[in-house]
């Protein structure tokens, strides 16, 4: 069957959520007659083994509740149904290494995953769990496991829960199934601030097969039944393309497989070839322009008290112009500093002068209140005075963004994104020193779409991260995100995939890479790039959390965010030294510093580092 994108919201409602549809246990029962079922036996978790097709087949399965799964209230108030929690991906990463120990015996071996979910669970327990932590990790684990590997999604991909098991050699689709950045509704409250608008958020993600094809995330779309309750219909497509596939795959080289998976990472977001993005070369990449007038801006949307009146309020300079904000500037009143309607805030109440609030990073200098803080702000923090030289300040979504997704209201509100920002997009890279080191940095810009990653933020993180093994710098990342940028529909999502493969070349090379988690670290930021530090750092109060607390009570889930502020995690993060079996690699955040204290905790580091290798390998003398 075929459907046109004016059909997506009947597609949406009638095949795809249709609680007829077949549920993974139904087409593994149905193509694996030898399937071996795993423990643990979850609901919305499959994992085993069959074998079939001259090999040993891992199989990993997500699977959403069915009819008879919603008969009791209990049930039914169970808000987390088909989606996978923390201790969910953490049995997934042991069976990816069941895996390899298999391979690594000899054995021919092949990993098929099916994905149906509405995303990963967003409760607070999997958040405290380091959800996020473990979206990354399973990613890097899929672009590097050397295991030849397929993926389908036979019913709903949301978000990080499916792109953690996505990111394989193959990947097909259901034409009756959705992949988006996050479940409709979800996105519908993130864009619209109302969950009814389902239509809306559908049109604007562009979910369904033959657009993913388009943008090359998927590599063939299966052909569903007429019936959508037909579970034979579905298996025998489903059982022929994995049949076909997996004795493909099985010819290939390993190391062929991995290549191929690393360059279509990198290609992820690149649609338009702009004659800046034409050659792989350095000349773009090397023009570094320095930053040294730009002095620390007052954010565009805070309150400030002129000194003629301590009760008359302005908006303040305009982000982004020339010159320091003078002490005569103004003040600001620590617990009430926004303009923005219902931007209620918590303080201690102390008046102060605005430039000494700027100089002090945004930081009440009573009570240690921290505001949320831009791009310049954060490199004046974080590098050396007048250090920093920005690359690649002219890239945008014109460059590279498919022009399916450049639509007419994506593109006014770019144009009210730039009158907020003296940048021209949510992540400003370059190069600076710290302490006189010197560093690649990456440093996202909150007043700029609140430092969304869409398609011009991967690419510019992935330039900066070959730019530094091109000079031998280690990497230093400022995440400052709200996640995914929606409006970008799942391009924006792959940007997750692109930074994380960026990250995993500079650790072949022995580059340290130090991320650093300002307020606030959410979304596809933290389930990717900044979860993969050498070392993790953070402020005290950064909120660190792949869903944003609104999202997550708009769906109905409690929310409790003093659990998931970095200093909680932090002393939490222990607990991954403790339980390897669960946690594996993760290890959390290792310090936590309060923002004037950052810069000298990048630099211990960094020393560390440093004085543990050996003189001709050190990446300055």
């Amino acid at each position: 069957m075929t459907n046109a994108p004016d059909d997506v919201v009947e597609l949406f409602r009638k095949r795809t959520r249709s609680p007829l549809r077949p549920r993974s246990s139904d087409l593994i029962q149905a193509i694996f007659p030898l399937f071996r079922q795993s423990r643990p036996h979850d609901s919305a978790l499959i994992l085993g083994e069959a074998e079939q097709w001259g090999r040993d087949v891992f199989i990993i399965a997500q699977q959403k509740p069915k009819p008879e799964n919603l008969r009791t209230k209990e049930d039914l108030a169970k808000l987390n149904h088909g989606m996978l929690t923390a201790s969910d991906h953490s049995h997934i990463h042991n069976f990816l290494k069941r895996a390899w120990e298999a391979k690594s015996a000899g054995r021919p071996v092949s990993i098929v995953t099916l994905i149906d979910t509405y995303g990963a669970d967003i409760s607070m327990e999997s958040a405290k769990d380091f959800q996020a932590f473990f979206i990354a990790h399973l990613i890097r684990d899929f672009l590097t496991i050397p295991i030849p590997t397929v993926s389908v999604i036979i019913g709903e991909g949301g978000s990080g829960g499916a792109l953690a098991i996505q990111m394989t050699d193959c990947r097909a689709q259901f034409d009756d199934a959705l992949y988006a950045t996050a479940p409709p509704e979800s996105l519908a409250a993130i864009i619209f601030r109302d969950a009814t608008k389902v239509r809306e958020a559908l049109l604007i993600s562009k979910p369904t097969a033959p657009e993913l094809k388009d943008l090359d995330i998927i590599d063939d779309v299966l052909p569903s039944p007429k019936s959508v309750s037909d579970v034979q219909g579905y298996a025998k497509v489903l059982g022929n393309y994995l049949e076909r596939t997996v004795r493909d795959l099985g010819r290939r080289k390993i190391a062929t497989l991995i290549n191929t998976r690393r360059s279509r990472a990198r290609a992820f977001g690149v649609y338009v070839q702009h004659a800046t993005q034409r050659s792989t070369g350095w000349a773009s990449i090397l023009r570094l322009t320095p930053i040294k007038k730009k002095a620390p801006k007052a954010p565009p949307d805070l309150k400030i008290i002129t000194p003629a009146n301590t009760g008359g309020i302005n908006s303040g300079a305009e982000w982004g112009t020339e010159g320091p904000v003078e002490s005569e500037g103004g003040y600001v009143r620590c617990g009430d500093m926004s303009l923005k309607e219902g931007g209620e805030e918590s303080g201690c109440g102390a008046l102060i002068p605005l430039s000494a609030f700027i100089d002090n990073h945004c930081v009440c200098p009573e009570c240690g209140k921290a505001r949320i803080m831009g791009a310049i702000g954060w490199i004046n923090c974080l590098t050396d005075k007048d250090s920093f030289r920005e690359m690649n300040r002219d890239m945008n979504v014109h460059n590279l963004l498919h022009p399916s997704l450049l639509t007419e209201d994506y593109r006014e509100f770019i144009k009210k994104q730039d009158r907020k920002s003296s940048f021209h997009e949510a992540l400003v890279t370059g190069e600076a020193t710290v302490f006189g080191q010197p560093v690649a940095l990456a440093v996202c810009e909150f007043y700029f779409a609140g430092g969304t990653m869409g398609v011009v933020f991967g690419e510019k993180f992935h330039r900066l991260a070959e730019y530094a093994i091109s000079k031998n710098l280690p990497l230093v990342s400022l995440c400052c995100s709200g996640g995914a940028r929606v409006l970008e529909g799942t391009p924006a999502l792959m940007q997750m995939t692109k930074s994380i493969n960026s990250v995993t070349r500079l650790k072949r090379y022995g580059l340290p890479f130090v991320s650093v988690l300002g307020d606030p670290s959410t979304g596809g930021a933290i389930a990717s790039y900044a979860a993969l530090g050498d070392v993790i750092l953070a402020e005290p109060q950064a909120l660190v959390i792949f869903t944003g607390p609104r999202v997550m009570e708009a769906r109905g889930f409690p929310v409790n965010e003093e659990d998931v502020r970095a200093g909680a995690l932090s002393r939490n993060s222990p607990r991954t030294y403790d339980d390897p079996a669960f946690f594996g690699n993760i290890r959390g955040i290792q310090e936590v510093a309060e923002r004037r204290h950052l810069k000298a905790a990048i630099c211990k580091y960094l020393d560390l580092y440093r004085s543990c290798q050996p003189a001709s390998n050190r990446y300055w003398k």
